[in-house]
């Protein structure tokens, strides 16, 4: 991996790269998206804060754990613009997806647990099927077979 003298402020897309493991595209992706920001030289080049590389650390973690691309950019629009973010900072960020990541592992443990049945089953029946319809969210309107038949007709439940 290649050094990055102290006094070099600003880096190129090829450094952030290989400092970051992300790809240049995935770089010019993120930025596109308001993920991470570059200013242009005279020669229309990128160069990046140095705080990019930690920018890009959190958003590949957080897209690791499934979290959105939308909910990462307000993540990080929160971070200051003055300093580099601190601990406590990307503590305070990643906190308040505790509960999503929370209610993702419950549902994955629910996947988990019934996906022999389901398979051995292979009814996949909307009026009984915990992994098509969990805790029977369906069952309260209709049978499973005629909800299937209405959202095949463009309406939805």
């Amino acid at each position: 991996m290649p050094q990055i003298p102290e006094k070099i402020h600003e880096l190129t897309v090829g450094q952030v790269s290989a400092r970051s493991g992300a790809a240049v595209s995935a770089l010019h992706f993120y930025e596109s998206k308001g993920l991470i920001s570059s200013r242009r030289t005279s020669g229309n080049q990128r160069r990046y804060t140095r705080d990019t590389l930690r920018r890009v650390a959190f958003v590949r973690a957080a897209q690791r754990v499934g979290i959105p691309l939308a909910t990462i950019r307000d993540a990080l629009a929160e971070l200051p613009e003055e300093r580099t973010p601190t601990h406590e900072d990307w503590a305070r960020l990643s906190e308040a997806w505790r509960s999503e990541l929370d209610e993702r592992i419950k549902q994955l443990n629910r996947l988990r647990d019934h996906l022999t049945d389901c398979i051995g089953c292979g009814c996949l029946s909307l009026d009984s099927c915990v992994l098509s319809n969990p805790d029977d969210a369906f069952g309260e309107r209709m049978a499973g077979s005629r909800l299937m038949v209405e959202r095949g007709r463009g309406r939805r439940g």
